[in-house]
């Protein structure tokens, strides 16, 4: 068995789990990743967080509670997730996909 250091690449196609360290705001996290290639991620989303929580901290700290900040640190982020996901949403292109294939099957009988 080898020993890695934390943070350090596992071998392509290993099954191994990644330990990191996160920098998060005012805080380091650690991290158990199970799926190496989502690092790159992990790492975005952290800086993302430390970002919007800044940003909020910055003005409204001493007039909100800290749990306040992250919750609205936490809308935001989500608010960006829900307006991305509602983008890839192709339910309404697969309908009309159906229905033109449906009226070019009658026209062909």
């Amino acid at each position: 068995m080898s020993v890695r250091k934390q943070g350090e690449a596992m071998p392509e196609g290993s099954k191994e789990k990644l330990n990191i360290r996160l920098h998060v705001y005012d805080e380091d996290i650690a991290m158990v990743l199970h799926n190496r290639e989502d690092e790159q991620y992990y790492r975005a989303a952290a800086k993302l967080i430390t970002e919007r929580y800044g940003a909020y901290a910055q003005v409204y700290r001493g007039r909100k509670s800290d749990h306040t900040i992250g919750l609205m640190t936490l809308i935001e982020i989500a608010l960006r997730y829900e307006k991305e996901q509602s983008k890839n949403d192709t339910t309404p292109y697969d309908n009309i996909l159906r229905q033109l294939t449906s009226e070019i099957e009658e026209a062909l009988k």
